[in-house]
């Protein structure tokens, strides 16, 4: 990677609310919010790494403690180099509010800024998952002469009304890859014309930016006086711009990203509901996944963990413990319990007889013994009861003040506590351990003696979900 002569920062915006994460975003800030064993905010800070970017400040505001804190105890950067990455309150450094919007915090920070001296600032979200090498859109920025430059990911038309959508004004910049002059910059319009290269496609701002310095130190100022603003930077920064024909686009399918695969290569996803971040994680666990996890020449970097190995082990009545077309993370344990298409956080446990399926749980979750768990997200330290069921019964789960999604998931607050099942709710975890799980079924479809094994299997984790539940 052939690096720019510029001086660059990196400001990543992770005061976030997340309201509509809620309950995950209870008790953290939306970028703090685990994903698959890492935070969001990892994914943000990882791009910026491995795009060579080693001097990066975090705008935090919302609930910040956790994100604060796993700032300074996983992005530790050598100062003997001059890099860092610092947590940065609001500090009300230029009056007496909270940052008002995106450009108003930068606006509060401009001593960040002034102290750095940069060329080159580099502004982004902290709450998308994706991979995205950073100094490529530069250096697209620097030859296309922009003051302002909008990554942009491509999006099929009929969700237009769902971002903030780029229009271009004619053909690639020549010499600047990616890059084209921005006509219009819309928020969430009903319509808008599609690519030439691309009808049924439009350009999706992404929340990333590049600008010179000097420019957006120049726009946050005035902003800073206009009366009509939500002093946000894409409501009406990156307006600015476009209307002083300052403002490029950066087209993400552009982006190289060494060792991606051809499903992966310009994968994004904005995990700002609940049904999508239970997608993205969805996205995760294919055999051939449509984000891999496991690209080396580009890592995402989280917090070391000192939990030992994940462990698969039999359980009561010589249960089977099974994880399938799943990804577990270090200190799980699966005794005797079968756990589908999911993905299991850090030491999380599942006992015998249970079963787990197309869920995502969080950190140090524990599941009872015959107790059932079927699309759900459930945040750290919850602990599931013997034979109880999450994600069965939609009125029982509402009944007990479980929040239902529009698509029918169950979510559990971070140690949100679950009763001990009644009579009723023991059936239907009876019913749902006599299914044979789905890989399975695929597996020995035409194999009679897998299908006796596959019988006996099942036949033992009915067993044990009736000891444990008096059956």
């Amino acid at each position: 990677m052939i690096m720019s002569v510029k001086k660059v920062l990196a400001i990543v915006l992770a005061g976030g609310e997340g309201k509509r994460l809620m309950p995950l975003t209870a008790d953290r800030a939306k970028p703090a919010v685990p994903f698959a064993g890492f935070r969001l905010v990892d994914f943000a800070l990882s791009n910026l790494a491995n795009s060579g970017y080693f001097k990066i400040v975090v705008l935090t505001q919302y609930k910040s403690h956790s994100l604060d804190r796993h700032i300074s105890e996983t992005w530790r950067m050598s100062t003997q180099l001059g890099n860092y990455v610092a947590s940065v309150p609001a500090q009300q450094r230029r009056g007496k509010s909270w940052f008002l919007g995106s450009a108003n915090a930068i606006y509060q920070s401009m001593n960040l800024i002034g102290d750095a001296e940069p060329d080159i600032v580099v502004v982004v979200g902290a709450d998308h998952v994706y991979r995205m090498d950073f100094e490529q859109m530069v250096q697209s920025h620097i030859n296309s002469g922009a003051r302002a430059t909008v990554a942009a990911v491509r999006q099929p038309l009929d969700m237009a009304n769902q971002f903030g959508v780029i229009e271009v004004d004619g053909d690639p910049v020549a010499g600047a890859v990616g890059a084209h002059k921005i006509a219009a910059f819309v928020e969430k319009p009903d319509s808008t014309p599609g690519l030439a290269d691309a009808p049924d496609q439009f350009l999706a701002s992404m929340g990333n930016y590049v600008f010179d310095t000097d420019a957006l130190v120049e726009a946050l100022e005035l902003d800073a006086v206009n009366n009509d603003t939500k002093n946000d930077m894409g409501g009406d920064i990156i307006p600015y711009f476009v209307n002083r024909g300052e403002a490029f686009v950066y087209d993400f399918s552009t982006n190289d990203i060494p060792d991606a695969t051809d499903r992966d290569r310009n994968y994004w996803r904005d995990v700002g509901t609940l049904d999508s971040y239970y997608d993205a994680h969805m996205d995760l666990i294919s055999p051939v996944p449509i984000f891999n996890l496991y690209n080396r020449a580009w890592p995402i970097f989280t917090r070391n963990t000192t939990s030992p190995p994940a462990k698969f082990v039999r359980g009561e009545q010589n249960s089977v413990g099974a994880a399938l077309d799943s990804i577990v993370a270090p200190g799980v344990v699966v005794s005797g319990g079968v756990v589908e298409n999911s993905v299991l956080s850090n030491d999380v446990y599942i006992g015998a007889g249970a079963r787990v399926q197309a869920s995502v749980l969080l950190d140090k979750v524990t599941i009872g013994p015959g107790a059932v768990v079927r699309r759900a997200i459930i945040d750290k330290n919850v602990k599931v009861p013997a034979g109880a069921t999450i994600g069965v019964d939609p009125d029982l789960d509402r009944a007990r003040g479980f929040t239902i999604t529009e698509s029918g998931l169950t979510v559990l607050s971070k140690g949100q506590v679950v009763s001990p099942p009644d009579e009723r709710e023991i059936e239907l975890a009876r019913a749902a351990a006599a299914e044979l799980p789905e890989a399975l079924a695929t597996a020995v479809e035409r194999d009679q003696l897998a299908q006796e094994t596959v019988d006996k299997i099942v036949e033992n984790q009915v067993k044990v979900v009736n000891s444990v539940t008096g059956g």
